[in-house]
């Protein structure tokens, strides 16, 4: 990839100083590779899908205040959703840190590191993979972990659909706001379902990486 400027190691290890924490970086660790496995089982850049992976966290550490100033000094608009709830925007601003540090211009790489937290209608198949990969990579615990990653190696569209539902379910019984664009991905990936699915039983998910 001719936006990569440092060896898969090497960039790595700036990424581990980047995020200045060992929980978060095996974390991205963990991502990548799954994310790698799902883009070659799918066809899509294994490479892409791996980059995405380790890179899609670099604001995830910014505290809300943070995250809502640095949106705004590169004059990045903000809805009313994500002022109200600025971990969300640790997602499209990790997009702009991984351009502005790490020299990524890919649009795919960065769509994919945009979209992993909220999803939306119309996402690409890397966009999915990435979704998917951070929110089923084995350092999670909750009860469908293990049945949606193995899904998602047959069928992401089914396997999206599943993901969703965990998180609406999850973010509904601790009080948090659901993001308008999770619903419209609902809907969306609902149509695409052989079975009407229902909501699970709230899940339970690991500390690492809530969102």
């Amino acid at each position: 990839m001719t936006e990569r400027v440092l060896s898969f190691t090497g960039l790595a290890r700036a990424v581990r100083e980047e995020l200045g924490q060992a929980h978060r970086y095996a974390h991205v660790v963990r991502v990548a590779r799954l994310a790698e496995r799902l883009a070659m089982r799918h066809g899509e850049d294994p490479e892409k899908a791996r980059l995405a992976g380790l890179l899609h966290d670099l604001a995830r550490l910014y505290p809300p205040a943070r995250l809502i100033a640095e949106c705004e000094r590169r004059g990045m608009p903000l809805t009313v959703f994500e002022r109200a709830n600025p971990i969300v925007l640790h997602a499209r601003l990790g997009a702009e840190l991984a351009r502005e540090r790490f020299g990524i211009e890919d649009p795919a790489i960065l769509s994919a590191i945009r979209t992993h937290t909220v999803p939306a209608p119309g996402m690409s198949r890397l966009d999915e993979i990435l979704h998917i990969a951070d929110g089923v990579e084995p350092g999670r615990h909750y009860p469908e972990r293990d049945a949606i990653e193995n899904l998602a190696f047959q069928d992401l569209d089914a396997a999206m659909l599943r993901v969703i539902l965990a998180t609406v379910a999850y973010l509904r019984s601790t009080g948090a706001e659901v993001a308008p664009q999770t619903f419209a991905a609902l809907a969306a990936y609902q149509t695409l379902a052989a079975e009407p699915l229902t909501f699970p039983a709230v899940a339970e998910r690991s500390p690492a990486c809530p969102t």
